[in-house]
């Protein structure tokens, strides 16, 4: 009986002493390469994958991932990539060609693939771009589907990093709460807005998603990608309806051509009221560094300029 308890004990040493070294690698495994289409997408992506993931972003702060053009450098990183997030629904058009002129066999996930799909309200122009049957692609701006998303960020990085899935769920568990913080704070600040005062003119149509979440009208005269030029047809019959209509908030987007919102403040005598961030981030020390400031500042902004 004495032997076989020293023998137990000395199989289960020999276990512990065994798994030592495979848990130290894991400790020390170097951070999985990754890379997220745009600036707004790495966010959530880093959020969730924290000092585990090596993150690449390919279109970033200031820049526009409509119309974006990929450098060598930049595929010969995404060929070394295990994991590639993108939006999908057209949103990068470029994309496809640049995988596979990069040789990329990682994973490509598309974040937006089951989310429900809403379709552009007809914006004026929408000839030379690539968007599916005019899907809005602009998922993010509901927080819903940001919280969606992170689900499927964390999802796919357990794939490719078992080892940290732990760490991956519980840094998409912490953010999830602070999003749906974030949506209920987006809903009580539209409370004080009566609904039928709730109209805004912007650059192109990139905040349908965020007008279906928190019932807000948006008026733009491109369509949904900035790739489209709007028609001097389009840009009248859109001063005619702002008069019409009453709309009072007028707004630049950050990746947007500022000339067409000038000439429909000039013809309408409507001052812009600021700036919003829709398809990009700012840097470090701008007014959008980060998804959760990005949508606090668009709220705030339109919210101040209808009261």
């Amino acid at each position: 009986m004495r032997r076989r308890r020293l023998l137990l004990t000395a199989c289960a040493a020999a276990l512990a002493t065994a798994t030592v070294p495979s848990a130290a690698r894991a400790a020390g495994a170097p951070p999985v390469p990754v890379v997220a289409s745009f600036s707004i997408l790495g966010d959530i992506v880093r959020e969730v994958g924290g000092d585990r993931v090596a993150l690449t972003v390919l279109v970033g702060p200031g820049a526009d991932a409509h119309v974006y053009q990929p450098t060598p450098a930049q595929a010969r990183t995404v060929a070394q990539a295990r994991v590639l997030f993108s939006i999908g629904l057209g949103f990068e058009g470029w994309l496809t060609r640049f995988l596979r002129a990069a040789g990329f066999e990682g994973r490509h996930v598309v974040v937006a693939d089951g989310l429900p799909r809403l379709h552009a309200e007809g914006g004026r122009s929408h000839a030379g771009h690539h968007h599916h049957h005019d899907v809005d692609p602009h998922v993010w701006q509901n927080v819903a589907h940001a919280v969606a998303i992170t689900a499927r960020v964390a999802e796919a990085l357990c794939v490719a990093d078992p080892g940290g899935c732990g760490g991956h769920r519980e840094r998409a568990a912490a953010y999830t709460a602070r999003l749906q913080a974030l949506d209920r704070e987006i809903r009580d600040a539209w409370a004080s807005v009566p609904p039928q005062r709730r109209t805004i003119i912007t650059s192109h149509e990139a905040f349908g998603h965020y007008g279906a979440a928190y019932g807000v009208r948006f008026l733009s005269p491109q369509g949904i990608s900035t790739e489209a030029e709007a028609s001097a047809r389009g840009v009248a019959a859109l001063v005619r309806q702002v008069r019409a209509e009453g709309a009072t908030a007028l707004f630049v987007e950050n990746v947007a051509d500022p000339r067409l919102i000038e000439q429909i403040a000039r013809e309408t005598g409507l001052r812009p009221s600021g700036r919003l961030y829709a398809d990009s981030l700012t840097g470090p020390d701008g007014a959008a560094p980060d998804y959760l400031t990005m949508m606090r500042h668009n709220t705030g902004r339109m919210v101040e300029a209808l009261r």
